[in-house]
């Protein structure tokens, strides 16, 4: 599997977010990011190793602790890959508030009777 593909499963998981969301703040041991779930520590441990498979965590040690640590360069491929899509959804919000403004307009334009007639 390749590297994009390892980081978009690892984030298909909402624990596994919450965990980097955590770290994002500053390294954790596995104890304190089990801490606000109702997880055992070896699930947990399992969540941080499909996070260190896509390159997204790190352990350190210091003495008898394994902190883990974000690693963010994963998440920048993601933003690259998301921005050359970016051009296209602009361009389908833009199409989509002008619908918006038309449909919200519409009722108004009836109301004053320069509304489009449809007689049948």
């Amino acid at each position: 599997m390749d590297a994009l593909s390892l980081t978009f499963a690892a984030l298909a998981d909402p624990t596994r977010r919450a965990i980097l969301a955590r770290l994002a703040l500053g390294e954790a041991t596995v104890g304190e990011l089990a801490a606000p779930f109702d997880l055992r520590l070896p699930t947990v441990s399992k969540h941080l190793k499909v996070l260190q498979r896509a390159g997204l965590v790190s352990q350190s040690r210091k003495a008898q602790w394994r902190p883990c640590q974000l690693e963010a360069a994963p998440l920048k491929d993601i933003a690259q890959w998301a921005e050359a899509f970016r051009a296209s959804w602009e361009r389908q919000f833009s199409q989509l508030d002008t619908y918006l403004d038309e449909l919200q307009r519409e009722p108004v334009a009836r109301a004053t009777g320069r509304g489009k007639r449809h007689d049948k």
